[in-house]
């Protein structure tokens, strides 16, 4: 590892994070700060890392300025058996983001320049300035002011997190007026949202089969429904040959689940419009309104690179843990579903999932991904195995979406190939990666 342009390392937490901070929150395509590994990439880890990472959302919180919460993620990783800490800062949309006690100046205001934060010039300030974000759903003034967020609470609630009396300040759900704002009307309990989803008996829009329409409510509740409706149709299919039964899903379910909340939290709210789903006899879509964000290309944001479209929705989002850390959602439908599942327009953002058969049983389902398929479910157990190396066999088939017998199948080729081993019994053992899948 070494320092690039969007890494930086810290042996220890330091005076000048909130500058590091800056500097990637003003980058186009963000950024990662490491803490516990010195300049030359080696770990010497972090003491007391829980505290650390306090202290350090409570610098980013209070010492930045606009509000970075929902912009970064801190997550607790193992080098050479050292804890450290990953700070995954992403793009903002309202730049110039500058340190509090500085202002907005060149003592204040820093962007990332090859592997160094530098002072961004008074000019080039007053551009960023000229062009923020001013029409976002943090700034637009809810519809209704009358707003309950019982549904809200209760999710927090089973999330082991409590809703205090400053909630709605805490998560910035009120405008400069002290109104409540559009995100706020989002996550109440009543709304005039609507989330479609519908069911086509042919490959177009003509033979309507089954509608639904799930919203109206807080889109946290909203969402969990459509996950809970695509887990529904997501079918298996089974195929019986002379040596063994073979049971697929129609589509990747890590892959689904990920794209419908990438929909729901990056939905651009202001053209009032949810996103809708639509399943076919050989696909499933998804369309979800604005386009890429600006200051992005296809090709960084196929890399992952992230610019929220509300930090308030990314925030409550990650609060829910459904989404588990910035920039992982488009690489996890990736390794599965190529670039072409992916259509955009200046407008939209469209998805379409051929189904997953044994077959190529659609002309819209592409050799990518018929032959990748099981070397791509490989790779998922080597990830999954590598964040719970406890985890047995049938929690792996759980997670990934297929029976037992496939997963255990696939294992056992991981472990031919020298690339996986268990130690010890399915359940009680543990697993060991002796080598990436290339």
């Amino acid at each position: 590892m070494s320092e690039t342009n969007r890494i930086e390392f810290k042996s220890k937490l330091s005076d000048n994070l909130e500058k590091e901070v800056v500097a990637f929150l003003n980058y186009a395509k963000g950024g990662v700060i490491y803490i516990g590994i010195d300049a030359k990439g080696k770990a010497i880890g972090v003491d007391n890392a829980d505290q650390v990472q306090l202290i350090i959302k409570d610098r980013l919180r209070n010492n930045i300025v606009p509000s970075c919460m929902g912009l970064f993620d801190i997550i607790l990783e193992e080098k050479e058996s050292l804890q450290i800490i990953k700070l995954i800062v992403a793009s903002g949309s309202e730049k110039p983001y500058y340190i509090k006690k500085y202002g907005m100046s060149e003592k204040g205001v820093f962007i990332r320049i090859g592997s160094a934060s530098e002072p961004m010039s008074a000019t080039m300030i007053e551009t960023l300035f000229s062009k923020r974000t001013k029409n976002s759903i943090g700034k637009i003034q809810s519809p209704k002011q009358d707003l309950s967020f019982e549904q809200l609470r209760i999710y927090y609630d089973s999330a082991g997190k409590t809703l205090n009396t400053q909630f709605a300040n805490n998560l910035e759900l009120l405008n400069e007026e002290g109104k409540f704002n559009y995100a706020a009307y989002l996550l109440a309990d009543s709304n005039n949202i609507s989330v479609k989803l519908a069911r086509y008996k042919g490959k177009d829009r003509v033979d309507l089969e089954e509608s639904n329409e799930y919203g109206q409510c807080s889109i946290i509740k909203a969402t969990k429904q459509v996950l809970d409706k695509v887990e529904v149709e997501n079918k298996t299919l089974t195929k019986i040959t002379s040596k063994e039964r073979e049971e697929n899903r129609l589509w990747n379910p890590i892959a689904l689940r990920e794209a419908v909340i990438n929909a729901m939290v990056h939905n651009d709210y202001t053209y009032e419009l949810a996103p809708k789903f639509e399943f076919f006899s050989d696909r499933f879509e998804i369309t979800s309104y604005g386009g890429i964000p600006q200051g992005l290309t296809q090709e960084e944001f196929f890399q992952g690179f992230s610019i929220p479209r509300s930090k308030e929705m990314m925030r409550v989002f990650r609060d829910m843990e459904l989404v588990e850390q910035l920039g992982s959602g488009i690489p996890r439908i990736l390794k599965i579903y190529g670039k072409e599942c992916f259509m955009f327009s200046d407008n939209y953002i469209r998805m379409t999932f051929p189904v997953l058969g044994f077959e190529n049983v659609t002309e819209n389902v592409t050799e990518n991904v018929t032959e990748n398929v099981t070397e791509n479910r490989q790779e998922l157990i080597i990830e999954i195995v590598l964040k719970d190396r406890n985890i047995t066999t049938t929690e792996i088939a759980n997670k990934i979406g297929v029976v037992r017998r496939t997963i255990a199948r696939d294992i056992e080729i991981l472990q031919k190939q020298k690339i996986l081993s268990r130690i010890g019994p399915d359940k009680g053992g543990y697993w060991k990666v002796n080598k990436k899948k290339k």
